[in-house]
């Protein structure tokens, strides 16, 4: 079968054939029905070397996956072949407290995990393929009527990592309070769908790109703000001089975290989500009092159950620019050429 694999660092990606995953014990091989690609997969094509990871190539890229059950292995009870499903991507020991809260991507037995502090397309192989191997049924999330895979796919990353930072702040998202998006990407203009479906905050966006902003505003942003314009004051004007209750940074620049603490409130939230390798200096003075600030890696296995029951009532609908597996390629050069609107969906 055919497969986008990374076959070392610091090299593209590139289309190869391998032999079709058999299942044991256990696993369940998927016909993949779409693979999101994702912005972190062209850090691990051009910005990672040896030792930086704890795993490394060669491997499929893809870790955002939904498809059908296409063989069981020996074992696998309550699946069955030819049903929809979508991959809960990460991949951790299993038997640890995080884990058996579905929270597998703070795994604390890394070591013990199929991959450490990785999972399908992240150190094993992933969806950017015709069959992806899954290592154990648990990953697998049956999709509700209503949602097919190649819309469920973006939806196990995209979707379900801001989801989860979003999830966090909820006691902070009341109807007095506003929420700041920066960066309106594959992540960030879910995340403008999931606070207006979750929430009663008002949302702000911010982009460098004209087409971003006019994303947002069509799926719902009270107000967009070009990064170009001075937006701190603009944010500042908008919210009484405050701040935003909530920020939500999906980029991870300087220049984005250093609007990101210039506009958050006191008591508000902060969270970084993009890895753009950005630093935030702290110091007593540097954010308001009370703000806390916070990483994000992926989300739960039963927020990813909340995500695609959101997408399936039709509250959720990710951006998609369709690519066939021989065009997959194409799709991160026009990603790394900031050309994509919304999510690159790669179906084989």
């Amino acid at each position: 079968m055919r497969a986008l694999r990374l076959l070392d660092w610091k090299k593209p990606a590139e289309l190869v054939e391998v032999p079709q995953p058999v299942p044991g014990p256990g696993q369940v091989v998927i016909k993949v029905g779409g693979a999101g690609a994702c912005h972190s997969d062209l850090h691990l094509m051009h910005d990672f070397t040896a030792g930086q990871l704890p795993w490394g190539p060669p491997f499929t890229l893809g870790h955002e996956t939904a498809g059908w059950v296409h063989r069981l292995g020996p074992g696998v009870t309550g699946l069955a072949e030819g049903t929809p499903v979508a991959v809960y991507g990460a991949w951790g020991c299993g038997s640890c407290d995080r884990c058996r809260l579905g929270a597998e991507s703070y795994c604390d037995h890394p070591a013990e995990a199929p991959v450490p502090s990785g999972g399908g397309g992240l150190g094993l192989d992933g969806g950017m393929a015709e069959y992806l191997l899954v290592p154990d049924a648990r990953h697998l999330v049956p999709l509700p009527p209503g949602l097919d895979p190649l819309h469920a796919a973006p939806l196990t990353d995209a979707g379900l990592t801001p989801y989860h930072a979003i999830r966090r702040s909820w006691p902070k998202l009341t109807p007095r309070s506003t929420a700041l998006v920066i960066g309106v990407g594959g992540l960030g203009h879910l995340a403008v769908q999931i606070l207006k479906a979750t929430t009663a905050a008002r949302v702000i966006a911010v982009d460098l790109r004209k087409d971003a902003l006019d994303l947002a505003r069509q799926f719902g942003a009270d107000l967009v703000l070009s990064a170009e314009d001075n937006p701190a004051e603009a944010i500042r004007d908008a919210t009484g001089g405050h701040g935003a209750d909530v920020v939500l940074d999906f980029v991870g620049s300087d220049d984005t975290l250093a609007l990101a603490a210039g506009t958050v409130r006191g008591l508000g939230d902060l969270t970084l989500v993009g890895i753009g390798g950005g630093t935030l200096p702290l110091s007593f003075f540097s954010t308001p009092y009370e703000v806390s600030i916070q990483t994000t890696y992926w989300g739960t296995r039963p927020e990813l159950v909340e995500v695609l029951d959101l997408a399936a009532r039709g509250m959720l609908t990710p951006q998609i620019c369709r690519f066939a597996l021989s065009e997959a390629v194409t799709a991160y050069d026009e990603m790394r050429a900031g050309e994509l609107q919304g999510r690159a969906v790669v179906v084989p």
